[in-house]
């Protein structure tokens, strides 16, 4: 995927992601009214929190951050979700919005050897060989929220376009 396509396809599924988002009254956003009992602030913290990871990844332009990296995806979510239970729906709202400003600022970075190459982003070699950086960066942005957006979507009672007709959608 070309840095072009890759930044157009994220900030899509961005603007839908914040559209979605702002058609939800802060009176529902704590209650746990999605899936497996989590509510719009669960989901919000558990963006915030790969949005925040994968920020330092492309900072550093390495495959680094949190040991909760090692866990099975239910295993990580859970905790996620657990050490965010307590904080505050505006501070949690606020603190993801902050991420994202610095992850597309870092995205904004990228060139196309970046999103493509795999010694462009240290560490990659403990992943797949069909994983390449953008997969990565992808999973924290645009399929991030394509994946959440229609729940959140339903709840608001607005449409949600979900995945782009046509993306690629091979993901680690």
């Amino acid at each position: 995927m070309d840095r072009t396509s890759f930044l157009e396809r994220v900030d899509a599924a961005r603007r839908e992601w914040e559209a979605t988002l702002a058609a939800i009254p802060e009176a529902r956003m704590t209650e746990p009214a999605l899936a497996g009992g989590w509510s719009v602030k669960d989901v919000v913290a558990h963006v915030w929190w790969s949005e925040r990871e994968i920020a330092g990844a492309v900072r550093q332009r390495a495959l680094v951050g949190s040991g909760l990296w090692e866990l099975d995806t239910d295993a990580r979510n859970a905790i996620v979700r657990d050490e965010n239970r307590d904080r505050p729906l505006d501070e949690v709202l606020a603190a993801e919005r902050e991420v994202w400003a610095e992850l597309r600022s870092g995205l904004e970075t990228l060139t196309d050897r970046d999103l493509v190459d795999r010694d462009a982003l240290r560490h990659l070699s403990a992943l797949p060989a069909e994983v390449a950086p953008w997969h990565i960066f992808a999973g924290a942005t645009f399929r991030h929220y394509e994946e959440h957006g229609p729940d959140l979507a339903r709840l608001a009672g607005v449409s949600s376009s979900g995945p782009a007709p046509g993306a690629p959608t091979a993901a680690p």
